[in-house]
């Protein structure tokens, strides 16, 4: 029979054989020996199986970035490194093309489902002078022909010449710069239009943006023809542009006259929704647009000395008016709905 377990004991009977017991404390009692780091060496090491997992053998390769995450990314890294050009006028065409044309072109295509028509007309090269209609109360239809202009030419950039008012608004004014834009004077329009760019001009003005309803889609005063004048001294070809729909998304009944005043504005606009209510009424109803460029009005062969002759402006100025105007009153007998088209 085997002893009673002794604490105190230093060998111990375990299934017929003696087993060796090491005392907690006092003699006998050996550390183990130090190895690197302050670890200490087992007194036993078991060597255990190694249990092998489904897929565990096979390395995760991740996933290959698509086209669009790694231009996304490599906007991202340019922008933080100020590794990017803008022009002369301050114009920046990938912040453009990344940024601002994407909400617009679905404003364009979901919204408005602009019909585009005589895109034939529009260069590929070379510069040209747009001059299309202006209405809305709110100057969509300027941002609606630059997304047009932009994806018919295969990624030509409208640059759109605009009032001192745009330019003076915070943040409207320096995203109009990096989009584009710049003051409507001729010494620009023609550095421009002699660098080969596509131009824009509304030369109604306020005039046409913000007229009332009542006279949607008729052509106010187009100026002294400074435009033309651009043209001539550049020896670029003119393209009238019809813009149908524009007139209907903000229907102007009034004009609160005080307001305008005091917030430095060309009028303040009173529509059926507007301001009575608030944001909500700001936004445009979804009328069916359709945006014509019409056949170019060559000016090469005048010669830049045309432009000191008051009545050749004068006549191609009024061929440009006429020529939108007639275009705007045909494809206003076609339309069936001003919501349809």
């Amino acid at each position: 029979m085997s002893r009673p377990y002794d604490l105190g004991s230093e060998a111990e009977t375990v299934g017929g054989a003696e087993a060796q017991v090491i005392p907690l404390h006092g003699p006998g009692r050996e550390k183990p020996a130090a190895q690197p780091g302050g670890r200490r060496e087992e007194a036993a090491r078991v060597d255990a199986p190694v249990v092998a997992f489904p897929g565990a053998e096979r390395e995760e390769t991740p996933e290959p970035l698509s086209d669009a995450a790694r231009s996304a990314l490599g906007f991202i890294r340019d922008r933080l490194t100020g590794d990017y050009t803008v022009d002369e006028f301050g114009f920046d065409a990938e912040l453009t093309d990344a940024v601002f044309l994407p909400p617009l072109r679905a404003l364009y295509k979901k919204w408005f489902r602009v019909d585009t028509h005589g895109v034939e007309n529009l260069p590929l090269e070379g510069g040209a002078l747009l001059v299309s209609n202006h209405s809305g109360t709110i100057p969509l239809d300027s941002l609606m022909t630059a997304v047009a202009v932009h994806d018919e030419t295969g990624g030509r950039h409208l640059r759109g010449l605009g009032a001192d008012l745009v330019f003076q608004v915070p943040l409207v004014g320096s995203f109009a710069r990096k989009s584009g834009q710049t003051l409507a004077c001729n010494a620009d329009a023609e550095r421009l239009l002699r660098g080969g760019e596509l131009v824009g001009v509304w030369p109604e003005g306020f005039k046409g943006v913000g007229k009332p309803f009542s006279s949607r889609y008729k052509l106010q005063r187009f100026g002294r023809g400074g435009f033309v004048s651009a043209a001539l001294r550049a020896g670029v070809p003119i393209i009238p542009v019809s813009v149908i729909g524009a007139e209907e998304i903000y229907p102007k009944l009034g004009d609160i006259k005080v307001l305008a005043r005091m917030l430095g504005l060309p009028y303040f606009p009173v529509t059926p929704f507007f301001p009575m209510f608030g944001l909500l009424g700001a936004i445009p109803l979804p009328t069916k647009w359709s945006i014509e460029f019409g056949t170019p009005i060559a000016t090469d062969s005048y010669g830049p000395e045309a432009v000191e002759d008051p009545m050749l402006v004068f006549q191609l100025t009024d061929q440009v008016r006429e020529s939108i105007q007639q275009t705007l009153y045909q494809r206003l007998s076609q339309r069936k709905s001003v919501f349809r088209g």
